[in-house]
């Protein structure tokens, strides 16, 4: 069996798609493939993988009418098992391989974060988002500021401070273990990610969109040629008339990118700036711009859809997205070998199965509280 037939099983498999058959099967051979055999080589691991895989596609393939009741009888059986249903691609210094990982339920496990923000008012007030109730939330500068009924938070009106050209700011900041979305008044929509905050104005008065970016965003910026959109953030500013990109600039990352889908956008610091195009990531590191050309784009905004996705990530790139998302501290115990990882998880499984799924690496961990310790 060709390896893409495999891919498309297992993929379906990860999107719900898979037949109450297939679905059955591929559970079984999940409780049934030791991983982790004791003295086996990567190499060797990587070929039982792949062995048990084609087998399993045999069984699926030769599975008939006659044979669904017993197939019926495995499903219920496996009910009493839950399965990360996540699929990730681990390097070994071989040809990428495809995984499923599963993890039984643990006690005091730690559950992935969600929509969560605390939003700062011009006058002080805050308003914990989560607990806020679909509706009027508050009217600020002409603008009323509500929740809607999917929890996003959106800005609608006309100002009636324009005449007296003040601004007036509102703050969104996410915790750790959180994310949300907002409609600023001039229809730009905002994603914003975990441990980050935006300061942007109810309304844009003036002849400029100005926000302030800490951490992580995505943004589709609203067409507006009059009044270009800038976004600033640890020393570089982008400037956009309407455009779809990705801002990461988190302190304790080491370079600032700015990843464009859409549109054509400027970045600048200090004197110097570069105009990217759809495809291209600047890196703003030192106060150089560098632009790379051909990036993922799928892997920039894979938290906006609800995934973690690495490619070539070291095991301290991984757990500093691992922290952020399950409010968690992580610490080292000894020498970690060099190893990387590449593929995408789902950001909707509980902390554990997360952590799980490093084992493929023999990445080890012991859950102490609200601390990872990560050890070889």
């Amino acid at each position: 069996m060709q390896l893409k037939e495999i891919e498309y099983l297992l993929e379906k498999y990860n999107k719900g798609k898979a037949t109450l058959a297939e679905k059955a099967l591929i559970e079984s051979w999940y409780l049934t493939y030791n991983n982790d055999a004791p003295g086996a080589s990567h190499q060797q691991l990587e070929e039982d993988q792949e062995d048990s895989l084609n087998k399993l596609l045999f069984r699926i393939n030769s599975t008939s009418k006659k044979s669904y009741a017993r197939v019926f009888a495995i499903a219920a059986s496996l009910l009493v098992f839950i399965t990360a249903g996540a699929l990730i691609f681990m390097h070994h210094q071989f040809p990428k391989q495809h995984f499923f990982a599963f993890a039984k339920p643990v006690k005091n496990d730690i559950a992935p974060g969600g929509n969560k923000a605390i939003l700062t008012l011009a006058n002080g007030n805050t308003l914990v988002l989560a607990d806020a109730k679909n509706g009027k939330l508050a009217s600020q500068g002409g603008v009323v500021i509500s929740k809607t009924a999917d929890g996003q938070v959106k800005y609608a009106g006309s100002s009636q401070n324009a005449l007296s050209n003040t601004l007036v700011y509102n703050t969104a900041t996410t915790p750790k273990g959180g994310q949300y979305q907002f409609i600023l008044s001039d229809g730009t929509k905002v994603w914003l990610n975990s441990a980050s905050s935006i300061k942007y104005p109810v309304s844009f008065i003036g002849n400029e969109r100005r926000v302030e970016l800490s951490g992580e965003a995505y943004f589709e910026v609203a067409h507006n040629a009059a009044k270009p959109f800038r976004v600033v953030s640890n020393g570089q500013t982008v400037e956009v008339l309407g455009t779809h990109f990705n801002i990461n600039a988190y302190a304790d990352e080491n370079e600032v990118k700015t990843t464009l889908l859409q549109g054509s956008v400027k970045v600048s610091s200090a004197g110097s700036s570069s105009v990217i195009k759809p495809g291209e990531q600047a890196q703003f590191n030192n106060g150089k711009i560098n632009v790379v050309s051909g990036v993922d784009l799928d892997a920039a905004v894979a938290w906006k859809n609800g995934l973690f996705y690495f490619e070539d990530s070291s095991i301290q790139e991984v757990m500093r997205q691992f922290a952020r998302w399950y409010d968690v501290d992580v610490k080292y115990d000894g020498e970690l070998p060099s190893r990387h990882f590449s593929g995408e998880i789902p950001r909707n499984i509980n902390a554990t199965q997360m952590l799980d799924i490093l084992n493929f690496k023999k990445i080890h961990y012991k859950l102490q509280g609200k601390t990872i310790v990560v050890m070889p």
